[in-house]
């Protein structure tokens, strides 16, 4: 009932909230410029790195969200609203994974605003992975987390590259350059990713995390899952969901696992302590995982490479592995201190 009461008044927020001094006519704003809201981090990013090069007073990027914010939980204040209102495009992840927005979005549609969720060119390509249940009784549900492939998220930056150019068609070519330009280094940081992740001994190939974020990036890399709590941290975690968790370790003799960047230490040091009262000592990993949301901005771990980069080599850290040499081609180099760690 909580969640429908503030849906109700999000929605009224939008009806009633002025456009300020903005007022749209067709693609545009009153002075020309393309105003685009981003949700999460990494939408962010991508709206970023796509409209690189467009000059300033064409495009205007807002993003709502900042670093280690739970896209779950997060509920959209008056200022997200009325810099929604003001918007020509809404960018955002999808899948349900900014839960309190899905009628903000719809309402926005009405008005005629430019809602482009980056999830959907990936279900279009059969890539979701999908038939999760939540809760028993309910109907199973999409993981949202499907950024966590870099290919998943190269097919998002070329569908959001075309939208870009239908909006904004005076720089078409340079969204669409630059959305293919970025495509490209995506696929490299896949394959060194891939290579980089094949080393951890197979017996050992699993990533147990506090939430389950990481079915993608595990899929793409070969990894097996496990984790406390469901896809969304709104899903609280039991006694059993830790002792399941705890007896799974114990068993296969995990030496690694981790923590994530947006959701609390507690469940993890639980099982933590459950699998030393069963014998079998557990390290945390040497960082945090970066999971729904990135790093702070200009760092490394506040970009969508860096992000995924930073967890792969937080990986192979924690399991005493060596990481393979960092690709040249990649626009952005890492952090000398990523690899210095206690």
């Amino acid at each position: 009932m909580k969640n429908i009461a503030i849906s109700i008044l999000l929605v009224g927020l939008i009806i009633l909230i002025p456009l300020l001094s903005f007022e749209k006519t067709g693609n545009a704003t009153q002075n020309d410029t393309l105003y685009i809201v981003a949700t999460t981090t990494q939408a962010h990013d991508l709206v970023r790195i796509l409209t690189e090069g467009v000059p300033d007073h064409a495009v205007s990027i807002v993003g709502l969200m900042g670093a280690g914010v739970d896209p779950h939980l997060y509920q959209p204040t008056e200022s997200d609203i009325a810099a929604m209102n003001q918007a020509n495009m809404v960018v955002y992840s999808g899948l349900n994974l900014e839960g309190q927005f899905e009628t903000v979005f719809e309402a926005l549609g009405e008005r005629g605003i430019v809602t482009f969720a980056l999830s959907k060119p990936v279900k279009d390509a059969g890539f979701v992975l999908g038939g999760f249940i939540k809760n028993e009784g309910e109907a199973p549900t999409d993981d949202p987390h499907f950024w966590f492939d870099p290919r998943n998220w190269a097919l998002s930056a070329q569908a959001l590259g075309r939208q870009l150019a239908r909006l904004d068609p005076e720089h078409a070519e340079l969204y669409l350059t630059n959305a293919e330009e970025y495509s490209q280094a995506l696929m490299v940081l896949y394959e060194w990713s891939h290579e980089a992740l094949a080393q951890i001994p197979e017996q050992q190939r699993y990533l147990v995390t506090s939430h389950d974020a990481f079915r993608y990036f595990g899929g793409a890399f070969d990894l097996g899952l496990q984790s406390v709590q469901g896809i969304s941290t709104e899903d609280e975690a039991g006694v059993g969901d830790i002792q399941s968790v705890i007896d799974f370790i114990v068993s296969r003799q995990i030496p690694v696992m981790f923590i994530e960047s947006s959701v609390p230490i507690d469940t993890i040091q639980a099982v933590q302590e459950g699998a030393a009262a069963q014998g079998w000592e557990v390290r945390i990993g040497v960082r945090e995982l970066y999971g729904d949301a990135m790093g702070e901005p200009n760092t490394f771990g506040g970009t969508y490479i860096g992000m995924i980069a930073t967890n792969v080599i937080t990986i192979l850290q924690s399991f005493g592995l060596p990481i393979p040499p960092w690709p040249e081609d990649l626009p952005i180099q890492p952090d000398a201190n990523l690899f210095v760690f206690e």
